[in-house]
């Protein structure tokens, strides 16, 4: 204000800002967790008027700003958060926020351009993100948003730095929001505690964002949240409230309580664990789990119908977060045919799943792919199933990233499966990765008509190979497991050869580990190996020891249960040895022939063990066991 001492009058410039803030409740958080909608808690909509009444902000009353300057100043509070590009008028000149149009709308469904309704590059946040995430209160909601804004230089960077505070500062507390008779939160009591319930979160972001110069509102609607069931039909009191940020000229959405963590829904302890899927989402994305009370704050075009979201698939955010694409069948609720379901994955780049069905990880095979995965199940009883599917992203943490319900009406009795067969089945990336490649079987299952097969597949430098054959009805002991698979090992690759005791259904286990590393084999993959031919009866195979060397290679016999009183002919490769004997109740040499290999007979009378036994240096006196036979009864 100017006095001029020389004149009566008075000069003065003011900007008055008239600005309504209608206030909104908040939500519990993250699907899968910390989840919405039990009937405790309270309702969004009361919530909000609760707001309204706390903050001053009532429908029917305004509140007002007024700043008197000097005539050739710019106002501070434009200057400081350049308001003057935020503020919209009507026809009567009072300032509100714009409601979403056409030009916010964008195309349903998910086109996979991006995660994001905004083209951003994380990294360049990275700066901003570490600085907001150390800033501490210091005394009320306009100093901290100050600080807040000290490393953030456009509106972009402002509702970066907001979200990261609350996402990693703002505790939810479950307790309250299950409270019916709790008071709301004032935001001065968020900072104090640090703590929000249904309406916290949403609102202290509101409320931020305002003091900061960006537009924003509260969105009240459904969620697909804690104690959410597929199908479930939603009415009543809306149970969740998001936010909704105007920037470069157009509405965006996101949901900072669903962002700052997870409440485990068995112990109902709260997890900080920050989620980027739920900053500026892509709407085609975001009304997977979240339903505005008004359709235009859904942001898509064509918008959806409540009975569209009722009823739609539901991809958790951990689907989006890991990179996977689509999932076939995209309905939440399956029917079986003939006994059977197929689900497949896409993604972007080759990722690890698994499965659960009924919370185990039984009656299916998992085959990876090179960008995503398949997965038949057979459930094992007719009626409803829960089909749980995990992937794993770059951490060694399995999330769950969809839930199917399988309605079986049929059960095929010659499809089961053994409760050993582990997941994945078949070769794939992974296996390569972990040195085999270039397999002769690239399908997960084997079908063998007399009980035998042999796979091979290269083998890295230094790489050791251990197979098993599990089936539900036997072979018993590990040392047996291991017994009906011989293998071979020819310069960089392995050869399993396989003889089946009975007839059934088999995993053909894999294992390997770096020859100079302590510790155990780690799995790799199985086969299912299927035989329906009742006549077989293979025995077991000799058992080999260390000194059976690469390159070696056993033509008779190859049953590693002689008869008794029978001379019994033996025929090898053997690479790198002087000699080669055989051992019972007596020692009978091996010759070597014209064609590499070393053969000779032997008499099984009187033995119950026969060894086969090689000198590897003929200047040497000591032999080493290759082989071992046992020899059936008299």
């Amino acid at each position: 204000m100017a006095l001029n001492k020389d004149s009566p009058s008075v000069a003065i410039d003011m900007l008055l800002i008239v600005q309504p803030e209608p206030r909104r409740a908040e939500p519990p958080a993250e699907p899968g967790a910390l989840q919405p909608r039990p009937a405790g808690f309270q309702s969004v909509t009361s919530e909000i008027r609760r707001w309204q009444r706390l903050e001053g902000n009532d429908p029917h009353g305004t509140q007002v700003t007024v700043e008197i300057h000097s005539r050739d100043t710019v106002p501070q509070l434009l200057q400081k958060f350049s308001l003057a590009k935020c503020l919209h008028s009507d026809k009567n000149g009072n300032t509100r926020p714009r409601q979403p149009g056409t030009k916010d709308a964008v195309a349903y469904p998910w086109d996979r351009s991006s995660l994001k309704s905004l083209t951003l590059d994380l990294q360049q946040f990275e700066k901003l993100d570490a600085y907001a995430s150390q800033v501490t209160v210091k005394s009320g909601l306009n100093e901290l948003v100050s600080d807040l804004l000290q490393e953030a230089h456009s509106d972009l960077e402002r509702v970066r730095a907001i979200w990261i505070w609350i996402c990693h500062h703002i505790e939810y507390d479950i307790e309250a929001a299950q409270d019916k008779n709790c008071q709301v939160f004032k935001p001065t009591e968020i900072l104090r505690t640090q703590k929000a319930n249904c309406d916290g979160y949403s609102g202290l972001f509101e409320k931020m964002c305002r003091i900061a110069g960006v537009q924003c509102l509260t969105v009240p609607g459904y969620s697909k949240g804690f104690g959410y069931q597929m199908g479930q039909s939603f009415s009543g009191e809306f149970d969740h409230a998001w936010n909704a940020v105007f920037l470069d000229g157009r509405w965006h959405l996101l949901d900072s309580t669903w962002g700052s963590g997870l409440v485990d829904a068995t112990t109902s302890k709260f997890t900080f664990l920050y989620n980027e899927f739920y900053f500026l989402t892509h709407p085609a994305l975001f009304i997977e789990d979240h339903f505005p009370d008004n359709k235009n704050w859904q942001l898509l075009k064509p918008p959806q119908s409540l009975h569209q979201f009722e009823n739609n698939m539901y991809h958790k955010s951990e689907f989006y977060n890991k990179g996977l694409l689509s999932a076939h069948p995209n309905v939440p609720v399956i029917r079986t045919v003939n006994g059977k379901v197929t689900i497949t994955v896409e993604s972007r780049a080759p990722t690890p799943f698994m499965f659960m069905l009924n919370g185990k990880q039984e009656h299916g095979l998992l085959s990876l792919r090179k960008n995503g995965m398949k997965l038949d199940v057979y459930p094992p009883t007719l009626g409803t199933h829960k089909l749980q599917i995990f992937a794993k992203g770059r951490s060694d943490v399995y999330s769950s990233v969809l839930e199917y319900t399988l309605q079986c009406n049929y059960v095929d009795a010659g499809v089961r499966l053994p409760a050993e067969l582990h997941q994945p089945v078949g070769p794939s990336w992974l296996s390569e990765q972990l040195g085999i490649a270039k397999p002769s079987h690239r399908d997960p299952v084997i079908h063998t008509r007399d009980g035998r097969c042999a796979v091979s597949f290269g083998v890295d430098e230094g790489l050791s190979v251990l197979a098993s054959l599990h089936g539900d009805d036997g072979p018993g002991t590990e040392e047996t497991q291991r017994r009906y698979i011989f293998q071979l090992r020819r310069e960089q690759r392995t050869e399993l050869r396989v003889q089946l005791p009975h007839a059934g259904k088999f995993a053909l286990k894999i294992f390997v580990k770096r020859r100079q590393d302590a510790g155990n084999y780690a799995f790799v993959f199985n086969y299912l190996v299927c035989c329906s031919n009742s006549q077989v009866r293979w025995p077991v195979f000799p058992e080999s020891f260390g000194n059976w060397g690469p390159g070696n290679e056993l033509l008779e016999p190859l049953s590693g249960v002689l008869p008794a009183n029978r001379s019994v002919p033996f025929k090898l490769k053997l690479h790198g040895v002087a000699k080669a004997l055989v051992k019972g109740q007596d020692t009978w040499p091996l010759t070597l022939n014209s064609d590499g290999y070393w053969e000779g007979s032997y008499s099984t009378a009187g033995c119950r063990e026969v060894y086969v036994m090689v000198l590897e240096n003929a200047n040497h006196s000591f032999y080493s066991y290759i082989l071992k036979y046992q020899v059936g009864a008299q």
